[in-house]
């Protein structure tokens, strides 16, 4: 059985919002462009900080944009 990870719907949501840009959401949560491609691509996971700051941005609670996958 493989360990649960954490998986994100960032891409999408900034697709969904008008096609906002990595560095657009970037300045938004106070991090850089290559941090919010890591993070879409599940090379790094964010502070809890940061996760809470995007999914305020979305207006989507945390567990919508940042889901356990088991």
């Amino acid at each position: 059985m493989s360990e649960p990870r954490l998986t994100n719907t960032v891409k999408t949501l900034r697709f969904l919002a008008g096609e906002m840009t990595q560095s657009e959401l970037g300045k938004r949560v106070g991090v850089t462009r290559q941090t919010i491609a890591a993070i879409e691509t599940g090379k790094y996971s964010p502070t809890l900080e940061t996760a809470y700051k995007i999914a305020d941005v979305f207006g989507k609670p945390i567990d919508e944009v940042f889901p356990w996958e088991l």
